[in-house]
């Protein structure tokens, strides 16, 4: 166990010197921006993946809480002028509150029930993004979202705001492992492999079940608040449906139940417009080619999938 330990601390220390090495020594502002918005999607990956591969329960509106973060933020600060931090809390506030009444009745469903619970959750909220237009801005979108300042620190983009999003993104990574190592984890982990078992052992699995949903959505609003004050504009397009759809696809290539694979998820899906951005019109059906590829050859994702190649190549060589 002490082996095991020291090395998730060296795994963890080398990714932390990797990100601040690249944010240290790049200075194309483009490539500070496209790590940005991985790291965002990282967030949001870590919260779905805590409730989709620890747990087993598959939310199709996580990106509904995105927008809740997104839009709290950017009214508050943009419309009444408050402190962008105190209305950072707001934003995880609002999530929490909504996650909770939302999720009360929901999480008692499971399978195909709960996936089209969620996923009409998330259409209402982008309903109300869209048509409470006098406050929002409906479809053309909300402006005016001032820049995040601490003290003398302007954080906007470039190395500064590389910098918070993937300090954030690292103390979640270290309070998603410490939870899954923690008994609640291994309950997680009961639920996800049999429900009823988990009941009758004594676990409250609608207590728990509700108690991660509420987690991912205070990742996804806290995701929200990060890309609302990066990008100083937003609309309902960034919150729809085909974007939860898009981060259950990042958990899934990835690597469910696995912290690293939501990192993973994110950087390829994050890549992949950037690298086929001559052919916008076919995204989503390289997005789909792309997920089935994986689902046959890889049905552990890509974590797990490159670690069986790395232990296959090492006994061949042996």
């Amino acid at each position: 166990m002490a082996i095991k330990n020291n090395y998730i601390r060296i795994e963890y220390l080398v990714f932390l010197c990797a990100v601040s090495a690249f944010g240290f020594v790049t200075e194309n502002t483009y490539y500070l921006q496209i790590m940005t918005f991985i790291g965002i999607n990282t967030l949001l990956g870590l919260g779905l993946n805590m409730l989709m591969g620890y747990t087993g329960q598959v939310s199709l509106g996580h990106a509904a809480f995105y927008g809740i973060g997104a839009y709290t933020t950017a009214i508050l600060s943009g419309t009444y002028g408050i402190n962008p931090w105190l209305s950072l809390v707001c934003a995880v506030a609002a999530a929490v509150f909504i996650a909770f009444i939302v999720g009360l009745p929901t999480l008692r469903l499971s399978g195909y029930y709960l996936a089209m619970g969620t996923l009409g959750f998330g259409m209402i909220v982008n309903i109300v993004i869209r048509e409470w237009a006098a406050v929002t801005g409906g479809a053309s979108g909300f402006v005016g979202i001032p820049v995040l300042e601490a003290g003398p620190l302007i954080f906007m983009s470039g190395a500064n705001y590389y910098f918070l999003v993937w300090g954030i993104v690292f103390a979640a990574m270290i309070v998603c492992r410490r939870l899954l190592a923690s008994r609640t984890g291994r309950a997680l982990r009961a639920i996800h492999d049999g429900e009823k078992t988990a009941v009758a052992i004594g676990i409250n699995t609608h207590l728990l079940k509700l108690e991660i949903f509420i987690f991912a959505a205070a990742l996804g609003a806290v995701a929200g608040f990060l890309y609302a004050h990066f990008v100083l504009f937003i609309s309902p397009e960034s919150f729809g449906f085909m974007f939860s759809i898009k981060i259950v696809t990042m958990v899934v290539i990835g690597g469910m139940a696995s912290v690293w694979g939501a990192l993973l998820g994110a950087t390829v899906l994050t890549l992949l417009p950037e690298v086929l951005h001559g052919f916008a019109e076919y995204e989503m059906i390289i997005f789909g080619t792309v997920l089935m590829v994986v689902m046959i050859f890889m049905p552990q994702g890509l974590t797990r999938g490159i670690m069986d190649m790395i232990r296959t190549a090492g006994r061949a060589r042996t």
